[in-house]
């Protein structure tokens, strides 16, 4: 059952908010700053991504929460990098997250890379990609977001 379902389901969460810190000085402590803020002010974060910057010494850091809670968190997430020495922050709310489940993932390569290759085949762009074992998120531009899940349900054929 799990080589014939390796997806179970997709879903669509359109309640979403991006934020992102540009340039974050790249030493231990900051993730807990930054989240422990977040904490203090009941904030939920769900996706949480952290790329090495092109410079050693910086990283980029981004999360999605819900638009209820996005403009306070942008304002935290933009004191927090003004204390830290980050270049600046991002905010989106104009956003989706798309995400495809299933047990089957486990023992499947090459889900997350069909799942990408149905998006790019209708030109859906990827913001930031969240994966666990049985679970992939993308989160795209609101717009897209409908045409997201019909593309990926048709490449899975759900």
């Amino acid at each position: 059952m799990e080589k014939k379902n390796v997806i179970t389901g997709v879903a669509l969460d359109s309640n979403v908010a991006k934020v992102g810190l540009l340039k974050v000085p790249d030493q231990p402590g900051i993730a807990a700053k930054l989240f422990g803020a977040l904490s203090r002010e009941n904030i939920n974060v769900d996706m949480i991504i952290q790329a090495v910057h092109s410079q050693a010494l910086a990283a980029d850091m981004a999360f999605t929460t819900s638009k209820t809670d996005g403009k306070k968190a942008e304002e935290i997430a933009k004191r927090i990098a003004q204390e830290l020495g980050a270049e600046g922050t991002i905010y989106d709310d104009k956003v989706a997250k798309v995400s495809i489940v299933g047990v089957g993932m486990i023992s499947q390569p090459g889900v997350a890379a069909r799942m990408f290759e149905a998006l790019a085949e209708e030109k859906i762009n990827i913001q930031m990609i969240s994966t666990s074992e049985i679970k992939i998120s993308c989160v795209v531009s609101a717009d897209q977001g409908k045409k997201a899940v019909k593309v990926i349900h048709k490449k899975f054929d759900l």
